[in-house]
């Protein structure tokens, strides 16, 4: 019996020392999978720089790509901003920037009293919003009128005629709408006189120059600015066309739920980019289509701009006015790019 005793005994402490070590041995490989888990979930810090470093080298051919936009960028818009303090400065070309006499706000406040700042601003927001309006949906029109043309050859010919205008210079193309336009040597003049109209001086009537500014640029850019459309819908899957015909869509119903929500995000981003430009309004164009007798609907605030910088030599007035345009664009460019993300969820950053 004490012999049976000691056997069983033994064999039980056998047993408590084999449970402990399978106890041990679960606890532990449990405690190394949640520390493996945990590592995956929360990655060191030294994991995180080798795959930042990793990714790197891998596309090394890319970054080499972007580096001559980076040496241009920081050359042209990041060394300039050093002279954005002339606008809060009393510039004298003798002495330099940083030696002239410090204002503070005053240019700002004489802007803002300005008679000039109100006309201006509103010059130059009627005719960018009228612009914006215009211009923006006509050429997604183009697009997906010709995304769905049939015979390509026709398609390729008014690609063509409508990207033409776009290469035509800004002065040639305002010498061309001056001379078409002329009471006496224009050819819409001499039309009207045809049918009995009596000749009209477009460029000296108010009422006209809004109208003239905005539509010429619709015929110029219109055909250039729908080719990132026609790259949207070159993207766009031909399975989802084949389908919804068999279910018997007409083209009409294939542009409406499929082509245009697809093409959606790239259009809105392009409004939030016209939207951070809304003061921005070209300077050339304006400048040479105005005279004396429309300059109360032509003066906008970069034409203002060039003629009290250059012309009246008042650098530090200009700069303030223009520093003024910059953060009015950037401001518009951070409440459109918000409200377009809570809307749609597409935005630039």
């Amino acid at each position: 019996p004490t012999r049976r005793s000691s056997d069983l005994m033994r064999k039980q402490n056998v047993q408590n020392v084999h449970d402990r070590k399978c106890g041990n041995q679960g606890r532990h490989e449990t405690f190394k999978k949640e520390e493996k888990r945990e590592m995956k979930e929360k990655p060191t810090k030294a994991k995180k720089k080798g795959r930042t470093i990793r990714a790197f080298k891998r596309d090394i051919s890319l970054w080499l790509f972007c580096v001559p936009g980076v040496i241009l960028t920081f050359i042209f818009s990041y060394i300039p901003m050093y002279g954005v303090q002339i606008a809060f400065r009393r510039f004298n070309a003798t002495a330099g920037i940083t030696k002239s006499p410090w204002v503070g706000m005053y240019y700002f406040e004489r802007f803002f009293n300005s008679p000039y700042f109100a006309s201006t601003i509103k010059n130059t927001l009627i005719l960018s919003l009228y612009g914006l309006v215009v211009s923006f949906p006509i050429p997604i029109i183009l697009a997906l009128m010709l995304n769905s043309f049939r015979h390509k050859r026709y398609r390729k010919v008014i690609q063509t005629v409508t990207y033409a205008p776009n290469f035509i210079s800004t002065v040639v193309m305002c010498g061309m709408i001056i001379l078409f336009l002329s009471p006496s040597v224009g050819v819409i003049n001499h039309v009207l006189e045809a049918i009995g109209i009596p000749a009209v001086n477009f460029m000296a009537k108010k009422a006209y120059w809004r109208h003239i500014y905005v539509w010429t640029g619709v015929w110029q850019s219109t055909g250039w600015s729908s080719v990132i459309y026609f790259a949207a819908l070159a993207g766009i899957s031909p399975e989802l066309h084949e389908a919804a015909k068999v279910d018997g869509a007409t083209k009409l119903q294939l542009i409406r739920h499929i082509d245009l929500p697809l093409i959606m995000p790239t259009a809105t981003i392009l409004l939030i980019m016209n939207c951070g430009s809304i003061l921005s309004v070209g300077f050339e164009k304006a400048f040479l289509l105005q005279n004396n007798l429309n300059a109360s609907v032509s003066e906008i605030i970069s034409t203002y701009v060039y003629k009290v910088g250059l012309i009246n030599n008042d650098m530090s007035y200009s700069s303030a006015i223009g520093l003024f345009n910059t953060i009015v664009n950037m401001v518009m460019l951070i409440i459109v790019n918000t409200i377009s993300d809570k809307l749609s969820g597409n935005s630039l950053w």
